[in-house]
């Protein structure tokens, strides 16, 4: 079974390929990352930008891993989620888009 089988940035489910547009977020406005999590026992999750680590807590598994954020500047960031548990280890780099202000139109 694996050990993460969703993720989601801002309520749509994260794809590294996606146009990036879709997940932007401009200042102060938050951001939401969500694991959700297979498997059995617990597991470690930490998501971390510029090596900061934002949010970090152990799951009951099968469970979620839920990340809030914002940023008070403008500007591109990459962020790591590493999940740890059930005998593997998870790896993803998410990238963080923050817009000056938000779209008009």
């Amino acid at each position: 079974m694996k050990l993460v089988k969703l993720i989601k940035l801002n309520n749509l489910q994260y794809n590294a390929n996606r146009d990036p547009a879709f997940y932007r977020r401009p200042v102060n406005e938050e951001f939401r990352l969500q694991a959700m999590l297979g498997g059995s026992g617990e597991a470690k999750a930490r998501f971390t930008v510029d090596d900061e680590v934002l949010c970090e807590s152990s799951v009951r598994l099968p469970g979620n891993f839920d990340c809030k954020f914002s940023y008070d500047t403008p500007g591109t960031r990459i962020g790591v989620l590493t999940v740890e548990g059930a005998g593997e280890q998870f790896r993803e780099t998410i990238r963080i888009d923050v817009l000056e202000h938000a779209p008009v139109g």
